[in-house]
């Protein structure tokens, strides 16, 4: 039973009690009253230990339920979520600079294709080939299991992918390149300059064409061009090259040389009086070779020129771009078309 001592009163109605601490009384039937249980000092000891126990037992349970929710977490466990969002965040700031990269070899690889190797006659190389990913076995089961294994698999797909490409694009670079030079040097080989300057050039006598034998007056196929000028006048290489002959003993032509450009072009310069190049001998677009003569089958002092392509003679007025003006090269072709007769 609880018992209540009163420690005070205000104005005999409101009173203040103590609570005392929980007493038990059994009734003693030999003094008939009531005695007051005193409890065991053992009891209490074993009672304590119960509820401290009970209360370990209940906060270790409630500890385990906590730990295994998401409203409570050790440091270590938050330090790893922390490691993680910022991986993750690393990992998309990457995918966005592997798709700036894409974007810049992809124009790259366009412009190779539409430009440079459309200048260069060279074939573009297809999207196929240089997007073909890597077939065979599976090359990233090292990269299954993990909790981010789908990103960190495609982000590993992407680098191959782009690795690949920028190795074929860089090999086509190479490819350019070398097609460069080859082109630089084809350009400063073609027979572009005309083999004798206009101001030392009497008249152009005769054109690529039918023309008038000088000495059977059979009209035949001429196939050069005839520069008429004063015997002595300088004559030019028309194209970088290699000289091929410098001699007399090609029928008709007397002193003669013939110069291999490359690439199927060879020219031929006829009935000079001298020459002053040797066979083997490397020349340049412009270098003086020899000088105006008529030796060999001719009329007079004159320049026979001829230009061949892969064994074919051709017109050589298709090759004066780099040394004429407009006006001269159509005084010229006016010239050349007219059928008269040749001088050798």
């Amino acid at each position: 039973m609880l018992a209540y001592i009163p420690i005070g009163a205000t104005n005999g109605k409101n009173r203040t009690f103590k609570l005392m601490a929980k007493v038990k009384y059994y009734y003693d039937s030999d003094t008939l009253s009531y005695r007051r249980i005193e409890p065991k000092k053992g009891k209490k000891i074993f009672n304590i230990a119960l509820f401290l126990l009970a209360a370990f037992l209940f906060g270790t349970l409630g500890l385990i339920l906590l730990l295994n929710t998401s409203l409570l977490n050790t440091p270590k466990e938050l330090s790893q979520a922390r490691e993680l969002r910022n991986n993750e965040l690393q990992i998309d700031l990457f995918k966005k600079q592997i798709l700036q990269m894409e974007g810049v070899l992809a124009n790259i690889e366009d412009r190779d294709n539409n430009i440079y190797r459309l200048y260069f006659e060279a074939d573009p190389i297809p999207y196929e080939q240089r997007n073909a990913g890597f077939g065979g076995i599976n090359r990233y089961k090292n990269l299954e299991g993990f909790n981010n294994s789908d990103i960190i698999i495609d982000v590993t797909k992407r680098l191959e992918k782009l690795e690949k490409r920028m190795v074929i694009q860089s090999k086509s670079l190479d490819e350019i390149a070398e097609l460069a030079k080859e082109k630089e040097k084809l350009l400063a080989s073609i027979p572009a300059i005309q083999p004798v300057s206009n101001q030392d050039l009497t008249r152009m006598a005769s054109g690529y064409g039918w023309r008038s034998d000088p000495f059977t007056k059979v009209r035949k196929m001429h196939y050069g061009m005839d520069f008429t000028s004063p015997r002595g006048t300088p004559v030019y290489a028309t194209g970088d090259g290699t000289v091929l002959r410098a001699d007399n003993r090609a029928s008709g032509f007397g002193e003669h040389i013939r110069i291999d450009h490359g690439f199927g072009y060879i020219t031929i310069y006829a009935h000079l009086s001298k020459y002053k190049v040797r066979k083997g001998q490397k020349v340049k677009r412009g270098d003086i070779i020899g000088y105006v003569g008529s030796t060999g089958r001719s009329q007079g002092p004159h320049l026979h020129y001829e230009v061949w392509k892969d064994k074919d003679r051709i017109n050589p007025l298709n090759f004066y771009y780099g040394s004429l003006s407009a006006e001269e090269f159509s005084a010229l072709l006016k010239a050349a078309n007219q059928e008269n007769q040749s001088l050798d």
